[in-house]
């Protein structure tokens, strides 16, 4: 039996979604599988867009090295889409249960038909996870042998976590950084592993932002790190709560003045058959 796939991507952050009744036993498996951009059909992650009794649908997402995540803005996204695609829809409502809570969803169609708009409730910034060194951009800067935390670029740091960690760290200029390099360098120390955002303020109201997410590397866009990034920005006092957060994919707005959402695109990409052996 074939199973149909569809792709989609937000700013570039790009995933496969399946539709289905039940999260299949191997989708650990699955998610490396397909995912894998030689050998598969590449994306980032994997949607399990799953049957659910108490709520529109479930998330199940599973990073392209297989890891699962509980959230994902721009996942979210994509799903959303995925299911009005499926019910031959071009704006609806959605409630989406995930790993971290209850996700609301408002779609709206644009001139292009590949491609909606949807606005995506985020949950709640909290705390993040402590690093397993006291100063951690100085034990970073030591272990790239370089001469000190100013070698890295990052100015201040903070942790934070909205259904996943995250590192914020403010930088002159996002695109200085080596993400290859620094990213994991910086995630490396802590336990769970952390998604890692360098940002700088590139006008009113506006960020920049590039990002090393834990088990995807470098990607695009991260949904996720750009509200985080508006969170800790805003109660550092540097931009307001309503900001454009411009990633190397495309802009994301996240409005921190009631429930925290994030408003950005997502686009179809294709449909693909897979057989299921």
């Amino acid at each position: 039996m074939a199973l149909r796939y569809s792709k989609h991507h937000g700013l570039g952050n790009d995933f496969l979604v399946l539709l289905t009744d039940s999260l299949p036993l191997d989708a650990v498996d699955q998610s490396v599988a397909l995912c894998d951009r030689r050998t598969g059909i590449g994306a980032d992650g994997l949607i399990y867009g799953v049957t659910s009794e108490d709520h529109d649908i479930s998330m199940e997402l599973f990073n392209s090295d297989g890891s699962s995540a509980a959230v994902s803005g721009n996942g979210l996204r994509c799903l959303a889409q995925a299911v009005a695609r499926h019910r031959s829809v071009s704006a609806f409502e959605l409630d989406v249960a995930t790993p971290a809570g209850i996700r609301h969803c408002s779609v709206r169609a644009t001139d292009n038909p590949k491609t909606v708009v949807a606005t995506v409730d985020m949950g709640t910034v909290t705390a993040g996870p402590a690093p397993d060194v006291e100063d951690l951009m100085g034990a970073v800067a030591g272990e790239l042998d370089r001469t000190g935390a100013e070698s890295i670029g990052v100015r201040r740091w903070e942790t934070c976590d909205i259904g996943n960690p995250h590192v914020v760290c403010q930088v002159d200029d996002p695109k200085e950084i080596a993400l290859d390099v620094v990213g994991p360098a910086i995630e490396r120390h802590f336990a769970e592993g952390v998604n890692v955002s360098f940002v700088t303020v590139n006008g009113n109201d506006q960020l920049e932002l590039r990002v090393w997410e834990r088990g995807a590397g470098i990607t695009s866009a991260c949904g996720t790190g750009a509200t985080v990034a508006a969170h800790v920005f805003h109660r550092w006092g540097l931009i307001g709560p309503r900001s454009v957060v411009h990633m190397p994919g495309g802009d994301a707005v996240v409005d921190l003045s009631g429930p925290l959402t994030l408003t950005g695109p997502a686009t179809h990409v294709a449909d693909v058959e897979v057989s299921d052996v």
